[in-house]
C-alpha cells in the first residue's frame, strides 16, 4: 500500500529519473541526427519532413520523436513539431559550446561506465576503467591510447567549459593578473577566453602531451602551452598566479594539497592561486551536477574525488600555507572560485 502523495515532488523527480537514461539517450540521438538543428531551420516541420531528413523509418521516428517530446524539449502543435526555447538555446547549434558535443562525450564515455557503479563503488577503486586500453591509473592518461574518443571528450569538456567559463572571467580577480599558469588547462579554451578579456595578461596551459596536441588547435595569442604532469614535474616560476580550473575536484585531499603546496612554491609573494570548479553545498545534501560528477570520478576516471565543498578548498588552502582565502559561490552551473594570496 502507498503511503506517500501522487502529488508530492520526490515522487515526480522518482518518475522522471527511471526513465531518464533511455530519455537521454532519445535526446543525445536526436541531436547527433541533427533533429534539432533542422526544426530550428523549419520550424513546425511534419513528421514526413524529419524523416525524409532523418532517413529513419516512420515507426522508428515516431518512437523517437514521442520520447523527446515527453522531456519538452519538442513541441507538437498543429501536427507540426517544433524545438523548445531550451533545445534552441542549448541543441540546435553545432557551435563549440552546443550541448550536443557534451551529451555525446557523456553517451560515449560517461554514462557507459556507470553500469559498474555498484562493483566500483564496494571496491573503493575506478574498476570501470578496465574497459578502456592501457595500464594507467586515469581515464584520461588511458585516452591517449584512443585519440578518436578523447578528441570526442575534450569536444564535449570544451563546451561545457564554455557554458561556464564566462563566469570566471568576469570576475576582478584578474584584473591585476599578469601572467597565469592554467594547470590541467586542456584545449586551451579557458586561457584563450581569459587573454582575450584581459589584454595585458599572458597565459601558459599545463597539460599532458596528448592534450597538449589538442590545445594546438585553439591556441591564442599570448597562450604558451607547456607539456608534462602535473605532479611530476615541476610548475614553471614566472607567472604570479596559479589557475586550477575543474581540476582539483579530480583528487583526494593529500594530491589537492600537493599540487596548491607546488603553487605556492613556484608563486612569488604576493601571487594568487585561484581554484574554479563545482561546489557542493556545505551539508553535502544539494548539487546535482557535482553529484554526477563526483560519482564519475569514483567509478572510472581516478576512483577518488568529488565536488567538494568550499570550505575544504579553504582549508587546504590555509594548510598550503595562503592567506586571504575567500570563494565567491553561487555561480552558473554549482560553480565557485576560491582565491587565495601566497604571503
Amino acid at each position: 500500500m502507498q503511503n506517500f502523495h501522487q502529488d508530492d515532488p520526490v515522487l515526480d523527480r522518482f518518475h522522471f529519473l527511471v526513465n531518464a537514461p533511455a530519455l537521454f539517450n532519445a535526446v543525445t540521438t536526436a541531436a547527433e541526427i541533427g533533429i534539432f538543428a533542422f526544426l530550428s531551420e523549419k520550424p513546425g516541420a511534419e513528421a514526413d519532413e524529419i524523416r525524409a531528413f532523418s532517413e529513419l523509418p516512420a515507426h522508428q521516428l515516431r518512437v523517437l520523436l514521442q520520447a523527446v517530446c515527453s522531456t519538452g524539449l519538442l513541441e507538437r502543435r498543429d501536427g507540426g513539431y517544433h524545438n523548445s526555447t531550451v533545445a534552441e538555446e542549448l541543441l540546435a547549434s553545432d557551435g563549440p559550446d552546443s550541448w550536443r558535443h557534451i551529451l555525446t562525450g557523456w553517451k560515449e564515455v560517461y554514462y557507459p561506465a556507470f553500469v559498474h557503479m555498484t562493483g566500483a563503488l564496494r571496491a573503493g577503486t575506478n574498476t570501470a576503467l578496465d574497459t578502456h586500453p592501457g595500464d594507467e591509473p586515469t581515464l584520461y592518461q588511458r585516452l591517449a591510447h584512443d585519440p578518436q574518443l578523447e578528441e570526442v571528450f575534450h569536444r564535449a569538456m570544451t563546451a561545457f567549459t564554455l557554458r561556464s567559463v564566462d563566469a570566471l572571467v568576469d570576475q576582478p580577480v584578474f584584473a591585476d593578473i599578469r601572467h597565469v599558469l592554467d594547470v590541467g588547462g586542456g584545449d586551451g579554451s579557458t586561457s584563450a577566453r581569459l587573454v582575450a578579456r584581459y589584454p595585458g595578461l599572458r597565459s601558459t596551459v599545463f597539460d599532458m602531451p596528448s592534450v597538449s596536441r589538442l590545445a594546438e588547435d585553439t591556441q591564442a595569442d599570448r597562450v604558451d602551452l607547456l607539456a608534462g604532469d602535473i605532479f611530476t614535474d615541476p610548475f614553471p616560476e614566472g607567472p604570479d598566479a596559479v589557475l586550477f580550473s575543474h581540476v582539483l575536484e579530480i583528487f583526494d585531499g593529500d594530491d589537492i594539497l600537493r599540487l596548491l603546496r607546488k603553487a605556492h612554491a613556484s608563486l612569488p609573494s604576493g601571487g594568487k592561486v585561484l581554484l574554479y570548479g563545482y561546489n557542493v553545498s556545505d551539508d553535502e545534501t544539494d548539487g546535482i551536477f557535482g553529484a554526477r560528477l563526483g560519482l564519475y570520478f569514483n567509478v572510472l576516471v581516478s576512483g577518488r574525488g568529488m565536488a567538494y565543498p568550499a570550505r575544504d578548498y579553504e582549508r587546504w588552502l590555509g594548510q598550503a600555507g595562503f592567506e586571504q582565502v575567500g570563494t565567491t559561490s553561487g555561480l552558473p552551473y554549482e560553480h565557485g572560485l576560491t582565491t587565495a594570496v601566497k604571503p
